[in-house]
């Protein structure tokens, strides 16, 4: 998946239905509100609840770093 996929404008979170940023490159799916990220296996989304995976402070911090625009 690229920054500019029109795929990243109608995804998002399964938990709380906000959008979803792409993170490059390490190709996850991440939300800032709930600091969850979703990984991209083989460019496919796995948006399923149970995929997303918490994220500490520390890290959230260095997700938000590397977020796309």
């Amino acid at each position: 998946m690229k920054p500019d996929d029109p795929l990243l404008q109608i995804l998002a979170c399964p938990l709380d239905k906000g959008p979803l940023h792409l993170v490059v490159p390490d190709e996850v799916l991440y939300n800032p509100r709930l600091h969850r990220r979703y990984p991209l296996v083989d460019g496919i989304p796995q948006l399923l609840p149970s995929s997303g995976e918490q994220v500490s402070d520390d890290e959230h911090e260095e997700l938000l770093k590397r977020m796309s625009p």
